[in-house]
């Protein structure tokens, strides 16, 4: 997921990433530093231009609430902090293993639905977001959304109660699963987006069918005001930039500024005479006529900035048939 929001114009100012960070290394990887989610090995997701926010011991359970809430110290990096309001889209991506409402993280701990729930609420209460859209990749998964209370949130899991999540391929030289299914026509659905493109949430959600992913994935709309049909991907997975036109009424700088809309005539009163040869009594009058300036259009840019919150749990040497 990080490579795909990346790739459709979010920079990494603007995401969050958080790994456990034991693949790259791991003596058990037959390629050190790389990270692949195909065996093919076309592309290595760890590469040269991954930014790691929180790694190792830093991914926890109490990091990741004050990531979404805020609630740190003053010395914290702002590098490190979620920095959003209230105009702010915000995608959250986890994925590791979990069971019902529960996320494990790193086999040490565990985060349940209700601290999820809470957290957005008080995301809500503080203005962090204007949309949320979570996505979680785990066994029971949908049970990770049952809790959720907080408005303007959509939810997707790829497995419900009593239901595993499964692995898609392996690679035979590791000996391990490399990508989940659910994942995998997530961001097989992906590839074909770029930054102008129409397609919806809708469209990708028709792709979670049980032939693809093997479970039955979930969707949950009720906190969310847009039908999905009407919401772009690139609400959530890209940078859009567009144009708003905004109207500007006519000001004094601007007619300073702009001395050909501004006309000067100079007319000649007509000459009176009596009828008994007086005097001729000529007067001249000046009319000063400035000309209607329309109103102009001055161009905003406004950019629909998406923030990513992505933790990626150790699924590189995780086969999750066996949950």
């Amino acid at each position: 997921m990080y490579r795909t929001v990346k790739r459709l114009g979010i920079p990494d100012s603007q995401i969050i990433l958080m790994l456990s960070d034991d693949v790259a290394c791991n003596p058990r990887n037959l390629f050190p530093a790389s990270v692949f989610n195909n065996m093919d090995r076309a592309i290595d997701l760890y590469g040269d231009s991954i930014e790691v926010d929180y790694r190792g011991y830093e991914v926890t359970v109490e990091n990741f609430i004050r990531l979404l809430t805020d609630r740190w110290g003053p010395d914290h990096p702002r590098s490190k902090r979620l920095l959003t309001d209230e105009n702010s889209n915000i995608f959250i991506y986890m994925t590791g293993h979990g069971g019902d409402e529960f996320l494990k993280f790193q086999d040490a701990e565990e985060i349940s639905s209700w601290d999820i729930a809470d957290a957005f609420e008080q995301m809500h209460e503080k203005k962090r977001y204007n949309e949320i859209f979570f996505m979680i990749d785990t066994c029971q998964a949908n049970t990770m959304y049952e809790r959720f209370y907080s408005p303007n949130v959509l939810a997707v899991g790829s497995s419900k109660l009593d239901e595993s999540s499964y692995s898609h391929h392996s690679d035979v030289e590791i000996g391990v699963a490399v990508i989940d299914r659910f994942t995998y026509y997530n961001l097989d659905f992906m590839e074909d987006i770029e930054k102008n493109s129409t397609k919806t949430l809708q469209d990708l959600f028709d792709t979670y069918t049980l032939e693809n992913i093997h479970s039955n994935a979930g969707v949950r709309t009720d906190l969310f005001k847009r039908d999905p049909k009407d919401v772009l991907i690139t609400d959530f997975f890209g940078n859009v930039q567009s144009i708003v036109s905004d109207e500007v009424e006519d000001d004094i700088l601007y007619l300073l500024n702009h001395k050909e809309d501004t006309v000067l005539e100079n007319t000649e009163a007509k000459r009176v005479q009596n009828a008994n040869n007086s005097k001729i009594n000529a007067f001249k009058s000046n009319f000063v006529e400035i000309s209607h300036v329309k109103k102009r259009d001055t161009w905003k840019t406004t950019a629909a900035y998406a923030s990513v919150v992505c933790l990626f749990g150790a699924f590189f040497f995780m086969n999750k048939a066996s949950i």
